[in-house]
């Protein structure tokens, strides 16, 4: 038969992926796989197909057909994975990573919560989830007084107003603890009223950007501890250390962060090792 056209202005591409014929749109692709790769170039017009061996013909005109569905306007809103909405799988990505990070902090955050899927996402938030909605009130495991609030502000930059209504709730409930998850920022008059009340309240603020994936889950970060104060009483004492000689790790470190560390507060990170099998070091926040 004839060969294909060769060419980069022609729409189609032809690869070969585990010795099955693939057809993809107008770029480029690499792929990987044992059998060999080809990529060829189907011609546009008729004039030129009609010089195809009619399997070519026919593959071609195929994969117009495809490229014509995948162009054509979505009849209903865009759906995402999972079939939710984009704003919908966004805000369940953060909850997810903000599931497990109240876990990992040591606080008890239910099953369903650690577990949920987005179809049960959508059954309990519905498939335009309300914010308010979305709060979170945990304790910890080892210390049923010792809660922590999570606030999902409906304003993309928070400002003074959402920061007092939060705190007078915790005051209610006697909560000292609260994560305020941002839509996008928080103002600097904000920032200010938060940093005023820290001696009665403590409240952390992450973008939601920050939450869409667990850092912890990341392959090149190692595992972390935080130590107790007893644990990390019996650390100096075994290696007859002061604080101020263990190796630090900011306040605004990224992981420090996730695990909502103070300062003073240790902790053990535990790497990988190619001749002790694990190589454990110690920071303290500063």
């Amino acid at each position: 038969g004839r060969t294909p056209c060769v060419g980069h202005e022609l729409p189609l591409a032809l690869f070969w992926r585990s010795g099955k014929p693939q057809i993809k749109g107008h770029r480029w692709q690499k792929t990987k796989g044992n059998s060999s790769l080809s990529i060829v170039r189907y011609p546009r017009s008729s004039k030129q197909r009609k010089s195809l061996h009619p399997i070519e013909a026919k593959m071609a005109d195929d994969a117009s057909d495809e490229i014509m569905e995948e162009s054509a306007p979505a009849t209903s809103s865009t759906v995402a994975r999972g079939g939710l909405t984009p704003e919908a799988s966004r805000l369940f990505r953060v909850y997810k990573t903000v599931a497990a990070m109240l876990t990992k902090r040591g606080y008890m955050v239910p099953r369903d919560m650690r577990d949920m899927t987005p179809s049960a996402f959508t059954e309990k938030f519905g498939e335009y989830p309300a914010r308010e909605s979305l709060t979170i009130l945990v304790e910890k495991a080892d210390d049923e007084t010792n809660q922590l609030f999570v606030f999902f502000p409906e304003d993309e930059k928070v400002g003074v107003k959402p920061i007092k209504i939060y705190t007078d709730r915790m005051k209610e409930e006697a909560v000292s603890n609260a994560v305020l998850v941002l839509r996008v920022d928080i103002t600097p008059f904000a920032k200010q009223a938060v940093q005023e009340m820290s001696d009665s309240f403590r409240i952390e603020h992450f973008k939601e950007a920050e939450l869409l994936v667990d850092i912890t889950d990341h392959q090149l970060v190692p595992e972390h501890q935080v130590l107790s104060q007893n644990e990390k009483q019996e650390l100096l004492k075994r290696y007859r250390l002061k604080e101020t000689q263990l190796p630090r790790i900011q306040p605004n470190d990224p992981v420090a962060r996730y695990y909502g560390m103070k300062r003073g507060q240790v902790v053990k990170i535990i790497r990988p090792s190619e001749t002790a099998g694990r190589y454990v070091t110690y920071r303290i926040c500063m």
